[in-house]
């Protein structure tokens, strides 16, 4: 089977994290449970002020929280806003920076003198609580903060938002386990606070895939929680992932209930539509978001999350109509939207106004994305001395963005069928790159086509120790051993391996059931290659599991398999050439 690209892979991945970013599930400019953001630009910031702002935005999603923290900190004492200090002091803790979170929290207490939460900071930073658990000793360090708690409960604030809080201070420790043992000595005194029972849940949740007791303790805490607040949705989504971690249908299954209990949690519908995209249940996500919309018509958030959606659906007609509406808005960042409509023209085969809708994207990573996709589009036209003067002349500055221009221009060369010409390419690539990953990867892929089986299993071992636990190597050089070699066993570990860190791969499962099949184990072989092509429907998947279904004597469900395939794919050489063979 033809492996997708590694510049394929890359793009898939960069396409996916714009979709899921723009959509806001888990953008991260703002802390865990911060509700009160920043005033906009809108109302009356400054110049100064919103550039402060945005350089603490942009900060923070390239990870780098001290700027972050700074940058907020300093807004705050421009506006004087408690707001802005308060997301400063977060956004301090959450990234250890100890000066300016005492800072941040002492400007906030000055703006809020009535405010508990900048008063428990200062106290937990004088108490240590930013040093390492083990470290400051456990015993020492529960005294003091159980001292904290019990002087907070006395003073009539409550222990509620301490405990909301305080798995923030201890974010950066690298035991998790002594932290979630600390939490929940420290809340034992406090059976009959939800939050309590919340902050132990949370801290158990860091522990779970490793701790099954664990798991079982922090699934009973946020349990009592709910109990004690049931229509509290911060402890319904924590059970959810609690859940998961054993069962993602029963995580399903319990959002569904908890929906259906308390019909306007807008945080729980959008975890439920989350956690079907995640199980690839589309058509039950877009109901959910699309529930939602019906029911708050001005949000442009949910239209975008019901487009791309559409757009995974293949429903492009929906999810044209919809970013042009979003696009008329001006909704999303400079270009989002531009970048999703050529996307639905290029899988329609519009190339010409993909293309055009590629260039209105002018700004930022989208804008190199845009760039390498008029490249190989321009080949789609049939334009290809064009094409390859668009990638000898796109302004390629980083290593990585000279290692895509010429995997755009082997791509090209191997999409018009010149695959010696594409080897040749990555043949020169590598010497200019000889450590790329990326690089090795497609080099091994055409030379195999090119029936070059020795040296594409040299470059896919060598892939293989630059990154010995990466699925995709493990798996083409698994797949190669399995197709091109008699050492079926062999490949069949390597790609046992894989589909063990990639268990839902389509890719992986295809190679799995390929495996099984060349060993005889038919019935193994179809599920796995059914699993695969539900998955994603692919003309090669569909050669091996028509092949499969053809030696079992399944021959009408053989022919149905490759026509559905073929109908959509009609110049695919790998099921062509399986049809002529076995049906002719």
């Amino acid at each position: 089977m033809t492996r997708p690209s590694a510049l394929f892979r890359a793009l898939a991945v960069v396409g996916a994290a714009l979709a899921f970013n723009s959509v806001g599930y888990a953008q991260p400019s703002s802390p865990p449970g911060d509700t009160s953001p920043p005033r906009k630009a809108s109302e009356g910031l400054s110049p100064d002020l919103f550039y402060r702002l945005l350089l603490g935005d942009v900060a923070l999603q390239r990870g780098d929280g001290a700027l972050a923290a700074r940058a907020y900190l300093d807004a705050a004492r421009e506006a004087q806003d408690v707001r802005i200090a308060k997301r400063a002091t977060e956004i301090a803790l959450s990234s250890r920076q100890r000066a300016i979170a005492q800072e941040a929290a002492k400007l906030w207490s000055s703006l809020d003198p009535a405010a508990e939460r900048p008063k428990q900071v200062l106290a937990a930073l004088a108490s240590g609580g930013d040093r390492d658990v083990e470290a400051s000793g456990d015993e020492d360090l529960k005294l003091r903060l159980s001292r904290l708690l019990a002087d907070t409960a006395v003073s009539g604030g409550g222990v509620g938002d301490a405990f909301l809080q305080i798995n923030r201070l201890f974010s950066q420790q690298s035991d998790k386990k002594a932290v979630y043992r600390l939490i929940r000595e420290l809340a034992q005194p406090y059976p009959s606070s939800p939050e309590a029972h919340f902050a132990v849940a949370l801290a158990g949740l860091n522990v779970a895939g490793d701790d099954a007791a664990i798991a079982s303790a922090a699934l009973a805490e946020v349990d009592r929680a709910l109990e004690l607040r049931p229509d509290w949705e911060r402890a319904a989504l924590l059970k959810a992932e609690l859940i998961t971690k054993r069962s993602p249908d029963a995580a399903i299954k319990y959002l569904q209930e908890f929906v259906a209990s308390q019909p306007t949690s807008k945080a729980a519908a959008g975890a439920l539509a989350q956690f079907y995209v995640e199980q690839k249940r589309y058509g039950d996500a877009r109901d959910v978001l699309q529930k939602l919309w019906d029911d708050d018509k001005s949000s442009r958030d949910l239209e975008f999350g019901v487009a791309t959606i559409s757009l995974q659906m293949k429903d492009y007609a929906e999810a044209e109509r919809l970013f042009k509406d979003l696009k008329s808005a001006s909704y999303g960042e400079p270009g989002s939207i531009d970048l999703y409509l050529a996307q639905v023209a290029e899988e329609t085969k519009r190339y010409a106004d993909a293309i055009e809708r590629y260039k209105a994207v002018e700004e930022g990573d989208r804008a190199w994305l845009a760039k390498l996709r008029i490249g190989a589009l321009l080949g789609k036209l049939g334009k290809m001395d064009e094409a390859k003067r668009w990638f000898a002349d796109l302004p390629a500055v980083t290593i990585e963005q000279r290692v895509q221009v010429r995997q755009g221009e082997a791509q090209l060369l191997r999409d018009a069928g010149d695959v010696a010409g594409a080897y040749a390419v990555l043949q020169r690539a590598v010497v200019e790159h000889p450590d790329s990953p990326d690089l090795i990867y497609d080099l091994a892929l055409v030379a195999e086509r090119l029936n070059k089986i020795d040296e594409a299993e040299a470059r896919l071992t060598k892939l293989v120790e630059l990154k010995p636990d990466d699925a995709q190597a493990l798996n083409a050089l698994g797949y190669t051993l399995v197709d091109r070699t008699a050492r079926t066993t062999e490949g069949l570990a390597l790609i046992e391996k894989a589909h063990k860190l990639s268990p839902g791969d389509p890719f992986i499962l295809d190679s799995m059931g390929w495996a099984l099949f060349r060993l005889g184990r038919l019935d193994e072989a179809e599920s796995y290659l059914k699993r695969a092509l539900a998955e994603r429907p692919d003309a090669e998947i569909a050669a091996h599991l028509g092949e499969v279904l053809w030696a079992k004597g399944d021959r009408d469900n053989a022919r149905a398999v490759w026509k559905a395939q073929l109908d959509a794919n009609p110049d695919n050489v790998v099921l062509k050439e399986t049809v002529k063979r076995l049906a002719p």
